[in-house]
């Protein structure tokens, strides 16, 4: 005899569970890391462990005190620790990442009620609280192929951005060539240097389609037309910096963003648009990680502007 059974969403029994969604995130972010401790040493992937196991520490401990259902399976708080190790310089103190650890679970995530209730990306929150408060430490780059530890000074580089900023023009013989830019070959946060290896990583996540490519698409493609309109050079902007790691990894977080693609789209434009203005006009040669977590803020007004009318369905009428 058949039964009614009454259940809620999701009723198809294949859909990605959170656990299935980040593992696939961890399995795309893998190139990129790889090529950062390659690149970095094997301090780089100190750096990543320490970050990856204070994240899931915090949020066992959060979720302890809290009286709550334990939510370290789902594999997110890896997720969070492994993207702040990648916007993070390899020479940066362990127990600096720690603290970033703790802003990005304790107070970006599991006070807003844990996965899916934060307003504003982890890991963006953290690296940007880090660089205000440790602006010198998170500003201590070293060269590729050198050693990475925090007492070397002699080695120390500057970002792609930086260069150019202080060049005046990407025409400098310090600056570095597009094929350097693509292949990570610079200075820069340990994850955010080989565009190469994080566009593997992206594309992954859009045939897996655990991603749409609206938000980056249009992220990349606004900073692009921007600069060149400006008269910069486009494609040194879009390979320098944060962009290809903020883009398909931080503008394509299910909680902060937009649902619809119109929504995403018009992220991704907001996104574009505030990094080229901090880059062209602000102080700051970096301007990746303050225009996502401005995005963030205005997120809930995107999701209001563009989301679908039901057809037929009329607006309740205001009390007069």
């Amino acid at each position: 005899m058949n039964r009614l059974i009454v259940s809620p969403s999701p009723h198809d029994e294949n859909y990605l569970k959170t656990s299935t969604i980040m593992f696939n995130v961890i399995i795309a972010l893998m190139p990129a890391l790889i090529v950062g401790c390659v690149y970095f040493g094997l301090r780089a992937l100190l750096l990543t462990a320490v970050c990856v196991g204070s994240c899931v520490l915090f949020e066992f401990l959060a979720r302890k005190l809290m009286k709550r259902e334990n939510t370290i399976g789902d594999l997110s708080a890896v997720v969070t620790g492994v993207i702040l190790a990648m916007n993070l310089p390899s020479t940066l103190p362990l127990w600096m990442a720690v603290i970033g650890s703790f802003v990005a679970i304790v107070i970006v995530k599991q006070l807003f009620g844990g996965i899916g209730q934060n307003f504003a990306n982890p890991a963006i929150t953290a690296r940007i609280v880090l660089m205000v408060s440790f602006p010198a430490a998170m500003t201590n780059w070293v060269a590729p192929f050198t050693n990475s530890s925090d007492e070397i000074d002699g080695l120390s580089s500057a970002t792609p951005l930086v260069l150019e900023q202080l060049s005046g023009t990407t025409d400098h013989h310090l600056v570095p060539s597009y094929l350097d830019l693509f292949l990570g070959k610079t200075g820069g946060c340990l994850g955010e240097t080989c565009a190469l290896a994080l566009l593997i990583g992206g594309l992954y996540l859009a045939v897996r389609k655990i991603i749409n490519l609206a938000a980056p698409l249009s992220f990349i493609g606004s900073l692009f037309v921007l600069t060149w309109i400006s008269g910069g050079d486009p494609v040194y902007q879009i390979l320098a910096g944060g962009v290809f790691l903020g883009a398909f990894f931080m503008a394509t977080d299910y909680a902060t963003t937009p649902i619809s693609t119109k929504g995403k789209v018009l992220f991704g434009l907001g996104c574009g648009i505030i990094t080229f203005v901090i880059r062209r006009f602000g102080s700051f040669p970096e301007g990746v990680s303050f225009s996502i977590l401005l995005m963030n803020v205005l997120t809930p007004y995107i999701e209001q502007l563009t989301r679908t009318k039901v057809l037929g369905a009329k607006e309740a009428e205001k009390n007069e």
